[in-house]
C-alpha cells in the first residue's frame, strides 16, 4: 500500500490571516474556504497542501512539529517573511546556528535554513 503527505493540519484562530500568511510566504494559493477550513496548496493536484482549522484555545507551548524552509537567499528570504508578518523566535538555537527561527502570526515555529539540494544536505 502506497501512502503520500496529503495536508499539513495548522490550527488556527485567524484562518483567512494564517492561509494568507503561508500563500505568500510559499508562492501558493488559496485552493478552497469556508467556515471550517481553508486549504492552500501550489495547485489542487500538487501534494501536500496546507489546511487551516479553527480551534478555540490558544498556542501555549513550541511546537512540536515544524516546517523547515530552504531559500536560494536565507538572510534576503527572512527579512522578505518578516515582512509579511513574521517576527524572529528564540528557541535556544544558538549564535552559530545555520538557521533562522521564526514565528507565523499565530506564533507557530518554523525554520528558515541555508539553501539545501537534499534532504541530507
Amino acid at each position: 500500500m502506497a501512502v503520500s503527505l496529503y495536508h499539513i493540519a495548522v490550527d488556527a484562530h485567524d484562518l483567512p490571516l494564517m492561509a494568507r500568511f503561508w500563500s505568500a510566504v510559499l508562492d501558493w494559493k488559496v485552493l478552497f474556504e469556508d467556515e471550517e477550513e481553508i486549504v492552500i496548496g501550489a495547485h489542487e493536484t500538487a501534494l501536500p497542501g496546507m489546511c487551516f482549522l479553527p480551534v478555540p484555545e490558544g498556542k501555549t507551548a513550541k511546537n512540536r512539529l515544524h516546517l523547515d524552509l530552504t531559500p536560494d537567499d536565507r538572510d534576503a528570504e527572512v527579512e522578505r517573511i518578516i515582512a509579511l508578518g513574521a517576527r524572529r523566535v528564540d528557541v535556544g538555537q544558538g549564535p552559530d546556528s545555520t538557521w533562522v527561527v521564526l514565528a507565523d502570526p499565530e506564533g507557530n515555529e518554523f525554520c528558515v535554513l541555508r539553501p539545501k539540494r537534499t534532504l541530507t544536505d
